[in-house]
């Protein structure tokens, strides 16, 4: 998993330990080394544009996104949805 250097993965060392999965970091200002979180947050913005006031955004709404982000086929899933690739993986 690559992640930004922010202060939400202050934790990581639990989350690696926990995961079992390897964590990295990417280098400051350098999008494409996490392709796939800047598509993911490309697709987000389809539904929530930049400046959206999130204190407007409801639970059903949110769900309704995820259900569809979460039902999408990516190229990067060999045109797998996110759904099939967790339940494949959790069976």
């Amino acid at each position: 998993m690559t992640y930004d250097n922010g202060t939400e993965m202050a934790d990581h060392k639990w989350l690696s330990e926990s995961t079992k999965m390897d964590i990295y970091f990417a280098n400051p200002y350098a999008s494409w080394e996490r392709g796939t979180n800047e598509n993911t947050n490309g697709l987000i913005r389809r539904f929530l544009p930049k400046k959206t006031d999130f204190g407007t955004i409801n639970e059903k709404q949110l769900k309704t996104i995820e259900q569809k982000l979460n039902n999408r086929p990516r190229k990067v899933l060999g045109y797998r949805t996110p759904l099939e690739v967790i339940s494949q993986n959790t069976t």
